[in-house]
């Protein structure tokens, strides 16, 4: 039994706060940005590991490129659904 807890590892999952950090960076970037200069520009540290999996999760939504020189937001928000929200609200 102890073997296969060892073999089981606890899955960490960034919280939201993080991701929607981490997002708003590399909007603001407007061009490629390197993996070390993203950690150097969040506001607060992030664990490596958690990084990696925030990037994966925004490159597999189709809101990133993450090729050899580096990271691009490449997704584009509709802004006729949010001049709508604007006008409920």
């Amino acid at each position: 039994m102890v073997q296969l807890l060892e073999k089981q590892q606890l899955v960490h999952s960034p919280n939201l706060d993080t991701v929607l950090m981490v997002e708003d960076i590399l909007k603001k970037a407007g061009e490629v940005i390197t993996l070390a200069e993203l950690k150097r520009k969040l506001p607060r540290k992030v664990m490596h590991n958690t990084l990696i999996q925030i990037l994966d999760y925004l490159q597999m939504s189709g809101k990133i490129i993450i090729g050899t020189k580096g990271i691009l937001w490449i997704f584009t928000e509709r802004k006729e659904l949010n001049d709508l929200i604007k006008k409920r609200n």
